[in-house]
């Protein structure tokens, strides 16, 4: 991975992809901040809440919504 992209889906979630377009998580506003909820999928292609190629971010926070700022800290 080596950018991600936020995609507002509505005013307080926006999901995160990777270049390949696949969803690894999304940022709610929680409060005055966004939390990122890290995303994968099983063998089956069930949906695996706080898995992923980032679980290991699950739960940063972050004050601004700032494309580049999120993708730095999350692939860090």
């Amino acid at each position: 991975m080596n950018q991600l992209t936020l995609h507002r889906t509505n005013d307080q979630v926006v999901r995160v992809l990777d270049r390949q377009g696949q969803c690894v998580g999304n940022l709610k506003l929680i409060g005055a901040m966004w939390k990122f909820k890290a995303l994968g999928q099983d063998a089956d292609g069930q949906v695996v809440p706080g898995g992923g190629p980032l679980t290991d971010r699950h739960n940063m926070a972050f004050a601004v919504l700032d494309e580049a700022a999120v993708s730095a800290a999350l692939l860090a």
